[in-house]
């Protein structure tokens, strides 16, 4: 089932985009942005990636598809905990020039309503290296999430130690965010 928002689609990922993210993970100025180890990444090693992940119920992987301009980007909902219904969830926009024209947003709001009203999940969370700004903008200031915590100097990127922002949004607080900004009237 592909998850549809007003901008974008959310389709399972397949072997053919696998160039695409690799070219992701490979590129310097993506990868500043996403905490974790950045080690240069084979298509070998890419291929494997996926055939370990494919068919994994606690992890979903997709991709972010406009119709003007075809797949732009990478969404997740990962470590799933089917007992205590949360799970982690992140974005990844490949190109800077499609930033800031509301993919981001319709990606997690898409992300959320799959969540919250399909998963049945009560709380989605994730975390951001601190001078990611846009990222902490489009989860914080347009999609309702809350910071919960910091986990200070715990990511290490460019010869420098960063905080890592902890976020998250409950099923109820999606719900009050629907409700007060109607985001997805007039479907």
């Amino acid at each position: 089932m592909n998850l549809i928002g007003k901008k974008v689609i959310l389709r399972a990922m397949e072997e053919k985009d696998l160039e695409m993210l690799l070219e992701s993970i490979n590129d310097p100025e993506t990868e500043k942005y996403v905490g974790g180890y950045s080690f240069p990444t084979s298509m070998k090693q890419q291929k494997e990636w996926f055939d370990k992940n494919s068919n994994d119920n606690h992890n979903i992987r997709m991709m972010i598809e406009t119709k003007n301009d075809g797949v732009v980007g990478f969404a997740n909902i990962i470590n799933i905990d089917w007992k205590n219904r949360t799970a982690s969830h992140g974005v990844k926009i490949f190109n800077n020039e499609l930033r800031s024209k509301g993919i981001g947003t319709d990606t997690v709001m898409a992300i959320m309503r799959y969540c919250f009203e399909e998963l049945n999940l009560n709380k989605l969370e994730g975390a951001i290296i601190a001078y990611n700004k846009a990222s902490i903008n489009l989860y914080i200031t347009k999609c309702g999430w809350k910071v919960e915590g910091t986990r200070r100097k715990s990511i290490f990127k460019n010869n420098a130690y960063h905080d890592d922002i902890i976020m998250g949004i409950l099923k109820e607080e999606y719900h009050q965010l629907i409700e007060h900004n109607k985001y997805w009237e007039n479907e």
